[in-house]
């Protein structure tokens, strides 16, 4: 079949905030073998930190780590289950005029958005013809989920929700973690290495009462699994997609309360950092880590994620965490067109980014004496 012909297959990848989305999507781009892939990231937030990852391995820039047009598509200005004419619609068109070119579409959605939707789209006369839906992946995060949440903190959320008259129904997470189940055609369980084996079968029991029978269940840790398990499903899955329960309706009538959710950011005072300097480049990371620790145990933050440059460290070290459980990995060189530079989204609810700045700021001090000179 001619390029002109044949429907490029797109995978759909959701699931919660921090459950391990952009490091499987990663993977699948470290060891593509070549496959010419096309990504779209979908931010909740203005600061790209999730585009910015992938560029780290090369995705968007050339060799020389310049910025390419036409592989990598930031979409941040709202979800894209409720934005899918404003902002889908004209990157699938750009993407259907370069077809000749692709081979796959990856489409990272953010943490709060309802596959459905986006699903739905491809049947508009503008996609079908040319894309199809491979698969949809929700990847849940393990020990969240064998402890009985979804998220780090659910219980700052229903007690938001029994607080709130007008609220009635299940709490927003809760309703969007059934849903995100609900249009998988894949479930990848995260983070088993943090599970023994009667936890993983727990959760695994729990998860697949949501689940239709055909659709498999794969454990995973760091996102790593063989290509021929997550591509080349062929579900079509916009085909089906109308037969799925779920709690929020169509495409046309989304409403999943965005308004309960904050993006704010946070960085690293030029103050803070003259110090942190003094401290070395593990002393600095720990402190820096500590620090977003406080903000998360003080307030209703789901994940929080960002880079930080340490002192003498020639590489970018990308810092995320979901809950108390942070982890950091170097993902590329600096270059020198970047703004060194420490700087980190925090997702959750109720935040006052100013007075997170300032916390920020003062646990800074309060855990690395060399901060106060």
């Amino acid at each position: 079949m001619s390029s002109s012909m044949r429907k490029i297959p797109v995978t759909v990848i959701t699931g919660f905030l921090g459950s391990g989305k952009t490091t499987l999507l990663r993977h699948i781009l470290s060891g593509n073998n070549g496959l010419r892939v096309a990504v779209i990231v979908n931010e909740f937030g203005e600061l790209g930190i999730d585009g910015e990852i992938l560029k780290g391995c090369g995705i968007g820039c050339d060799e020389n780590g310049r910025e390419t047009e036409g592989q990598l598509f930031e979409l941040a200005n709202g979800c894209l289950c409720c934005t899918v004419q404003e902002e889908f619609f004209p990157v699938m068109e750009a993407l259907n005029e370069r077809r000749d070119r692709i081979d796959h579409v990856l489409i990272e959605t953010s943490g709060l958005a309802l596959p459905k939707p986006l699903v739905q789209a491809f049947n508009w006369p503008s996609i079908r013809n040319g894309f199809t839906v491979d698969a949809v992946i929700t990847v849940v995060d393990g020990p969240a989920a064998a402890s009985g949440q979804f998220a780090e903190n659910p219980d700052a959320v229903d007690a938001q929700r029994k607080a709130d008259p007008n609220l009635d129904h299940e709490s927003p997470l809760h309703e969007l973690f059934e849903d995100q189940l609900s249009a998988a055609d894949l479930v990848v369980l995260n983070k088993t290495d943090l599970l023994d084996e009667a936890a993983q079968a727990s959760v695994s029991a729990a998860i697949r009462e949501a689940l239709p029978a055909h659709v498999k269940i794969v454990p995973a840790s760091n996102g790593n699994l063989d290509l021929g398990v997550l591509l080349g499903l062929n579900s079509a899955s916009e085909q089906t997609i109308d037969q799925r329960h779920d709690h929020h309706g169509s495409a046309d009538d989304a409403d999943h309360h965005h308004d309960a959710f904050d993006s704010v950011m946070v960085c690293v005072s030029t103050q803070a950092s003259d110090a942190l300097d003094a401290l070395g480049a593990s002393a600095s990371r720990e402190t820096i880590i500590a620090a977003l620790r406080q903000l998360v145990e003080h307030h209703t933050i789901y994940r929080a994620k960002g880079f930080t440059a340490l002192p003498g460290a020639p590489m970018r070290l990308v810092v995320q965490g979901v809950g108390q459980r942070f982890d950091s990995y170097f993902d590329r060189h600096w270059r020198a067109a970047d703004v060194r530079g420490s700087r980190f989204v925090l997702i959750g609810e109720d935040l006052d980014a100013d007075a997170l700045q300032r916390e920020f700021d003062a646990a800074l001090r309060a855990i690395s004496p060399v901060a106060t000179a």
